[in-house]
């Protein structure tokens, strides 16, 4: 079996399921627009990954900081990306931040008032493009 490319500049569809009109996305919106990889986590006690795409797995390096590991690279490590996070119980000087981020992976915090502490919740997006 060979196989081949497929080439469109527009995804149409007719939603029939939800609204019965016809919908449609231009393509390039779907490659450049969209998140590459993200994870919703839990690092308190044993870190838990609630959902994620194209995050493999999540390293807890220590309290307040964690590790994502992409399942397909970034294509260079100059990606933007976002991380929120919920505090644990102080609900007050919450800061959440990333850094030392590479091709694989990205390196997140979360800090309430002013020190590293697990967080019940982070959310960590990246966009960019994949190798």
């Amino acid at each position: 079996m060979a196989f081949g490319n497929l080439k469109f500049d527009t995804l149409t569809t007719s939603d029939a399921k939800n609204t019965s009109t016809e919908k449609s996305i231009d393509t390039s919106y779907l490659f450049n627009g969209v998140a590459k990889a993200w994870s919703n986590i839990n690092g308190t006690s044993t870190l838990a990954t609630r959902d994620s795409f194209n995050v493999g797995s999540t390293t807890d390096n220590g309290t307040g900081n964690y590790t994502n590991n992409f399942t397909n690279n970034m294509s260079n490590d100059g990606f933007s990306a976002s991380v929120n996070s919920q505090d644990a119980s102080t609900r007050t000087n919450v800061h959440s931040s990333f850094e030392g981020q590479t091709t694989s992976t990205i390196l997140t915090y979360h800090y309430e008032g002013g020190s590293l502490v697990d967080t019940n919740r982070q959310g960590t997006i990246a966009m960019g493009d994949l190798a």
